[in-house]
């Protein structure tokens, strides 16, 4: 295995600080938001107890359409912005707002409504929709090795990379003035393979790992609309890089 990187699973084994549960995941939390957004701040800081708490996968993807408000968000991108209109069409929504929760690729909440992102996580878990299929991944000989159980439907294999953490001095704009830490804001998206309701395995060269200041890789078994839009999170693990285990 490649000295620079560990693999930790959230299922097994336990990360230094409460980052992820030990246990398999309990659900996927999704925060859109904003560093130019006034209302974010809240939200922000809901997010990290969730984090804090631990039990869920907690991704944190940061939007461009506030920039025009004097202060370009130093963490967002166009496909962060496109991934939540994503959402907005396969929930039948004419528009996004921030900041918004979606949970499991099922449904939203305000971002800063941490009581009712938990109830809806605990509520999705007992109405079997929760994260129904095991995901774990491991690193074997410079490879990336993927194992899905077996379960109902099909399903993409979506890589979400994050920076654990990144403390910004907003300068202008609704925040100026602040100095706020965020936690697992996501820096790229992308799809490396499908799933389609049998146990499957996917080996992956360690490149894809091999990630410009990469710190964490979710792993989503996630399905998709007709259109291509991102639709409900079946299962999940997260890959953490070594210096941060």
């Amino acid at each position: 295995m490649s000295p620079r990187f560990l693999i930790s699973m959230v299922a097994g084994v336990a990360l230094a600080g409460p980052l992820f549960a030990q246990d398999a995941p309990k659900g996927v939390v999704e925060l859109f938001t904003s560093q130019g957004c006034s209302s974010c701040p809240p939200a922000d800081a809901a997010f990290r107890k969730l984090v804090e708490a631990g039990g869920v996968i907690a991704l944190a993807y940061h939007v461009d359409y506030w920039n025009y408000m004097g202060w370009a968000d130093t963490l967002s991108s166009k496909e962060n912005t496109e991934r939540q209109y994503g959402y907005a069409q396969t929930m039948g929504r004419a528009n996004v707002y921030t900041p918004q929760v979606i949970i499991n690729g099922r449904d939203h909440v305000a971002g800063a409504d941490l009581g009712a992102i938990n109830k809806k996580i605990d509520g999705y878990a007992a109405e079997g929709m929760g994260l129904s299929v095991p995901v774990t991944a491991q690193m074997r000989d410079d490879q990336l090795e993927i194992k899905i159980g077996a379960g109902q439907g099909k399903a993409n294999v979506v890589m979400v990379y994050f920076n654990r953490e990144k403390t910004i001095d907003v300068e202008k704009g609704e925040n100026s003035g602040q100095k706020i830490a965020y936690l697992n804001s996501v820096a790229d998206v992308e799809t490396v393979g499908m799933w389609e309701g049998k146990e499957t395995s996917l080996t992956l060269p360690a490149s894809v790992m091999q990630k410009p200041d990469l710190e964490g890789c979710a792993i989503l078994l996630q399905s998709s609309t007709a259109d291509g839009n991102p639709s409900a999170i079946l299962g999940a693990t997260v890959v953490m890089a070594g210096k941060n285990i």
